[in-house]
């Protein structure tokens, strides 16, 4: 119990550090009034949407909590179950509400620190940049450090692998719908204001003309941050989860707890570290802070394992994680940054037209899948060659040992593109504009590598859960033969591999839907407003109508595409039993990662070739190229900001659902 002890002293001075930043940005000096007033419609725009999001999801997560209580983890009728029912609802809504407290943090930092960073250009991009990347931290602290204390302290309560298995499914559930209805908003925004503005009437990314600009600044701060939040909060919940459960039957439960603490000390100190010289790169920055933290956690943990006596091949199954989540962030930056041939190759593509934009930058979101896909594959396989299935889930551990730092450097990029925003709308000049592309820019890049860390651990982290599935099912009097040629695996090996394109497909089409709304709402201010075409003094658009119309598109189809994934899971699982769940949890793990890599980086290349053309290249802002970037951009928008992100806590939701319900599964199937 020691180090579960320790895990929740380091998450305590976690959340210290959070709170000294949080009030060293707060403290930064705003530009002037009319940033401070955007700032705050941007603020407000992003708490009502999350209000409204929250009381849906309280809905959705009141029927699971009882639900939760009527089966699992036996029916409550059965007699002798109720304190554990009522234990595992509990634990479920534990889940819930620090998933949605993480979200909640996100958006408040985030909201303040985009003022602050834009502001802060006026003196140079190292106080843009500290301003922006401090904000992100505040976020990254709190997320894990709440992750890992609220599992610390209900196993020093429970002791009880299943209550954690609950409390991981209620932060998943949340998340889910949270990352989706966050993505719907952001996209919808982003793509109307795109298309209705630059590539139609040809005015600035955030000219304050445009109506659904502040939607759209809002649309990063839900998104971006409040859903990504809960995400890698989620993520790091399952992976200590998965681990705990396989480690508890070899009596290894403090080797968990010790690599998370460790992982989150190595955080805390990168993220102190983390500067950037008056002229220094923003990009190169955020790496060095990433690598420092690696290194950090390396020699940590090594010292720990001689000290506490754990097997050096523990060890070495966490650094092939580590090693594996470098790889999937270099693969991103290699095929999204904007100074990598990748898109200056699709940048080039666009003087020839959006139909070879989207050609060529699809096919190098199809390449990026490989290396990726076979750092996971020979992480899982070398680990599991070193430690078994608890090397599979110390892997996960490793890869995810820096998550506070990545959290940092994935809310550092919506923060600073907020930033840009304001920076356009507060006519605070082409100098601070300049600074602010160059954050921007790193920003992308940053995100696009973020969500590959996240993608990454959650294959891992899925690939321990199927394990802890198989126990599970063993421990219900069940048995899972994952043989190919049976019918019923083969069954759910497709079944599987079509869920997470069915889950992309309703999501995507939700933006497309809400963005097309969104563009006629726009055309009817510039047709009906007198003088907001021309810039008249004094006029303004509606900005509320398109906040509201993300916002009632968004919640109206965020709960469709996550609930159909968890009822085709209990279908499977009713129908087939544990040898078709088990072939679906496979198959839906390769066709998730398979997908939400390929559009993730896909997504992030398109956006930044249309920033590379827009700095200049190409016949630059306002050419036939840009015009064909700005579609490319609008069609990777919904890949990588809402369908791609969101398939890693698809596949985690179903592996979460699928070992809380094997027993129900063991016990209640059509076909033995």
């Amino acid at each position: 119990m020691l180090w579960v002890i320790i895990s929740i002293v380091v998450s305590l001075a976690a959340l210290a550090v959070a709170w000294y930043f949080y009030g060293w940005v707060k403290k930064l000096p705003s530009a002037n009034d009319k940033i401070d007033q955007i700032g705050k419609l941007i603020r407000d725009g992003a708490f009502t949407f999350i209000r409204r999001e929250y009381k849906t999801l309280l809905i959705f997560c009141s029927a699971a909590a009882v639900l939760i209580f009527l089966f699992l983890p036996a029916p409550v009728w059965q007699g002798g179950h109720l304190g554990a029912n009522l234990s595992m609802v509990l634990a479920y809504l534990f889940g819930t509400v620090l998933s949605a407290v993480a979200g909640v943090v996100g958006i408040s930092i985030a909201t303040i620190a985009n003022v602050k960073s834009a502001s802060a250009a006026k003196q140079g991009i190292a106080p843009s940049f500290m301003a922006g990347f401090r904000g992100g931290a505040v976020m990254g602290m709190a997320v894990v450090a709440s992750s890992l204390m609220g599992a610390a302290i209900l196993y020093l309560i429970t002791e009880d692998h299943n209550m954690l298995m609950s409390f991981s499914f209620g932060a998943s559930s949340l998340a889910l719908f949270a990352k989706a209805g966050g993505g719907i908003f952001t996209k919808t925004a982003d793509i109307a204001a795109d298309l209705a503005g630059k590539v139609e009437l040809g005015i600035p990314e955030d000219d304050p003309r445009n109506p659904a600009v502040i939607a759209d600044n809002v649309g990063d701060n839900v998104g971006d941050v409040a859903g990504m939040g809960a995400d890698l909060f989620d993520s790091n919940v399952a992976s200590i989860t998965a681990a705990i459960v396989i480690g508890s039957a070899l009596g290894r439960v403090d080797l968990v707890f010790c690599f998370g603490a460790l992982g989150l000390l190595a955080s805390i100190v990168g993220v102190l570290l983390s500067r950037i010289g008056a002229n220094g790169d923003p990009g190169r920055a955020l790496n060095r802070g990433t690598y420092v933290t690696c290194g950090i956690f390396a020699v940590l943990t090594l010292a720990a394992c001689l000290i506490s006596g754990y097997e050096l091949a523990i060890w070495g199954a966490s650094m092939l994680g580590m090693v594996a989540g470098v790889v999937i962030g270099l693969t991103s930056e290699f095929f999204t940054g904007d100074d990598k041939k990748p898109v200056e190759n699709v940048a080039r593509a666009c003087q020839s037209g959006p139909a070879f934009t989207i050609l060529s930058g699809f096919s190098y979101g199809l390449w990026s899948a490989l290396p990726s896909m076979a750092g996971i594959g020979l992480a899982a396989l070398l680990s599991f060659h070193l430690a078994g299935m608890l090397g599979i889930a110390v892997a996960a551990l490793g890869m995810l040992s820096v998550v506070g730092m990545i959290i940092s450097n994935d809310a550092y990029g919506p923060i600073v593109d907020n930033a840009r925003g304001l920076a356009e709308m507060g006519s605070l000049g082409d100098d601070v504009l300049e600074i602010t592309d160059k954050l921007d820019s790193a920003g992308n890049t940053s995100k696009a590598i973020t969500k590959g860390f996240a993608i990454g651990a959650a294959g891992l982290t899925v690939i321990a859960l199927l394990g802890a599935f198989i126990e599970n099912v063993q421990a219900a009097g069940g048995t899972v033969n994952l043989d190919l040629m049976n019918p019923l695996v083969f069954f759910g090996v497709l079944v599987g591999a079509a869920v997470p394109a069915i889950f992309s497909a309703m999501l995507i089409l939700g933006v497309d839907r809400n963005a097309q709304k969104m563009v006629a709402e726009i055309h009817r201010q510039f047709k009906e407003i007198p003088g907001l075409a021309e810039g008249k003094e004094g006029v303004t658009p509606e900005y509320g109508k398109c906040i509201d119309i993300a916002a009632k598109g968004a919640i109206r189809e965020l709960i469709p595409a996550g609930l159909a994934t968890i009822i085709i899971t209990f279908i499977v699982g009713f129908v087939g039993g544990v040898n078709a769940v088990g072939g679906y949890l496979a198959g839906n793990i390769v066709s998730g990662l398979l997908l939400a890599l390929i559009m993730s980086n896909a997504g992030g290349l398109w956006d930044n070739a249309k920033k590379f053309i827009e700095a200049g290249n190409f016949g630059g802002k306002g050419s036939d190229a840009h015009k064909a970037a700005v579609i490319g951009d609008t069609v990777g928008d919904p890949f990588k900001d809402t369908a791609g992100p969101s398939i890693n806590t698809q596949i985690t939701v179903v592996s979460l659902v699928s070992s809380l319900a094997s027993g129900l599964f063991v016990a209640f199937s059509l076909i033995k």
